[in-house]
């Protein structure tokens, strides 16, 4: 591992030079990768593993639309594609992404295949931190490893395809065989990790959670809406509020300050903005920060987990949820955004 400053503290991280993609090929050649789900991290890791020469499978429910998304991608019914029991029976290290929900439901089937030796692998600790609520609790005698990618399972494969890693955080809850961590970071390597920093179970599920809930999705489209609202309210056109609220924001700024920080963004624009910035950013923090501490404290009591497994759990689940999805992909914001969107000059 190598010893990084972040901010004046100091951690380890692992990074391609330290474990390249050939140590990680030696130390999983014996090892047949079943990736169990084919949804949301499933496509972008099974891809990436495969591209890098690893053996993969894919276990899936037939007949679906992701037993169909996987064979349009090269994976072969009776070859590198099976059903879920017998994907597990065959792999060696079983990669469990299903959903949250999904791995619930499954886990009775699956348990009975994960033989002396084999590796259990998560890309998110809800099912092992919320055991006493899933009822996912593995046998002692495999391993039980973490590698979460902190993005999408679409990201991730963006930018393989581009030359590029996205950053991933390990975790080793179970070692019954004495080679979980090296299993783990040529996993981690082999799914395209730019670089691999340690955690557990438990703090990866409260900080992905309260990330999710905060500014990766939940905030951040609160903060959006109001912005917008208020625009509007004081007599601004759908495509100026737009303009000005989103795709300012992630056109133009949010591409320069993943590149260069925040800090950089501050000190390269206008006097007029830093003034104004520097002003706000305080009342803003004041304001959301009892939000945040809030949310967290709903996510370590595990109200949140059994919130989303309450509301999984019910039969009009998917209806329920694509009715708040369609409100919010019909909202006025969204509807000018896709307008917006058309007319960028990629698109024309």
């Amino acid at each position: 591992m190598a010893e990084m400053n972040f901010g004046g503290v100091i951690e380890n991280v692992i990074t391609r030079e330290e474990f390249p993609l050939e140590k990680a090929r030696e130390t999983l050649k014996n090892e047949i990768i079943a990736v169990i789900g084919y949804g949301v991290q499933g496509p972008g890791q099974a891809l990436n593993l495969r591209d890098n020469g690893f053996n993969v499978i894919i276990g899936q429910r037939k007949g679906g639309k992701t037993w169909d998304k996987a064979v349009a991608d090269g994976w072969v019914p009776g070859e590198t594609l099976f059903e879920i029991e017998e994907a597990v029976s065959k792999g060696t290290i079983i990669q469990y992404l299903l959903s949250d929900a999904a791995q619930i439901e499954i886990w009775p089937k699956i348990k009975p295949y994960l033989t002396t030796g084999k590796a259990l692998y998560f890309s998110h600790g809800f099912g092992i931190t919320f055991s006493d609520r899933t009822g996912i609790i593995p046998p002692s005698d495999v391993d039980v490893i973490l590698v979460a990618p902190k993005g999408s399972g679409t990201s991730l494969r963006r930018m393989f395809l581009e030359g590029r890693g996205l950053n991933s955080s390990f975790a080793i809850y179970q070692d019954a065989t004495g080679k979980a961590k090296d299993r783990t970071i040529a996993l981690g390597i082999g799914v395209g990790s730019g670089y691999l920093f340690e955690t557990d179970f438990k703090r990866e599920v409260y900080s992905d959670l309260t990330g999710e809930r905060g500014t990766l999705m939940g905030a951040i489209q609160g903060i959006l809406l109001a912005q917008y609202e208020v625009l509007r309210e004081n007599g601004h056109t759908p495509s100026e509020a737009f303009n000005e609220t989103v795709e300012e924001l992630t056109q133009s700024l949010m591409p320069l300050f993943a590149e260069k920080g925040m800090d950089w963004m501050y000190a390269n624009c206008s006097t007029t903005a830093q003034r104004g910035a520097l002003d706000w950013m305080v009342p803003f923090h004041d304001a959301t920060k009892p939000v945040f501490a809030k949310l967290y404290s709903e996510v370590a009591s595990g109200n949140e987990a059994q919130r989303s497994i309450d509301t999984n759990s019910k039969p009009d689940y998917r209806e329920k949820l694509e009715e708040e999805l369609k409100a919010l992909r019909e909202s006025e914001m969204w509807r000018a955004g896709a307008v917006v969107r058309k007319l960028r000059p990629e698109n024309n």
